[in-house]
């Protein structure tokens, strides 16, 4: 069973270097896409030195492939086989992200876990986004896991960090910035869910602003 498909437009490996002024990112996703979209934006109006160079998938149904699309960015899905082993599944993954060259790989609602066989690829170089502040919450459901624990009173914020991923550790890599995020008596899930995403919008395009002029290359 093939599970590695293409969609949008090829890859032109002999054009990868074609603008020299901006880093060059690859940005994974597994849902909607709407940190993805933030990213496009800023590239777009010159918020940041960078150019979104390809977007991979887990899943051939996440939105965000439209959304690359949308913008003119190649896209890729590379979906898991049966049974199949995280380290195999984590190098056919590095071997697609490789082909765009990237100087930052950026996770904004990718939905596994990346073990060294990807992460060896990338050192200092793969960027997390994640709906918590350090060391609270790590793992999936940060944002309704913290809404169950303001309505038990053991939480009255939360908040939004981007770190490094070095490792295989779960939302604990070197931090490069937060934001905290309030939880109040009017809340529902999803009033806070909305506030927590477009926190997310603008923390992960500010954490990746200095990020994207260290990495344009010389």
């Amino acid at each position: 069973m093939e599970a590695f498909a293409r969609t949008g437009t090829p890859i032109d490996r002999h054009d990868q270097r074609r603008d020299e002024r901006h880093a060059r990112l690859v940005v994974l996703v597994s849902g909607s896409g709407s940190n993805l979209q933030a990213v496009l934006d800023a590239c777009a109006d010159g918020t940041l030195a960078g150019q979104v160079v390809a977007v991979v998938a887990n899943r051939a149904d996440a939105f965000g492939l439209q959304r690359a699309a949308s913008a003119g960015v190649p896209t890729t899905v590379v979906t898991p086989l049966p049974g199949e082993p995280r380290p195999e599944y984590d190098a056919r993954l590095a071997a697609s992200v490789l082909e765009a060259a990237p100087d930052l790989v950026v996770l904004a609602g990718w939905m596994r876990l990346l073990s060294m066989q990807f992460l060896r690829h990338f050192p200092g170089r793969v960027v997390n986004l994640h709906p918590a502040l350090p060391g609270e919450l790590p793992g999936t459901h940060a944002i309704e896991r913290a809404y169950e624990e303001f309505r038990s009173g053991t939480r009255t914020r939360t908040g939004v960090m981007v770190h490094l991923v070095p490792d295989e550790g779960v939302d604990d890599g070197p931090v490069l910035a937060t934001a905290e995020v309030a939880i109040t008596a009017a809340d529902t899930l999803d009033s806070l869910a909305a506030r927590i995403h477009a926190t997310e919008h603008r923390l992960l395009v500010a954490a990746l602003s200095p990020l994207c002029r260290t990495e344009v290359p010389a």
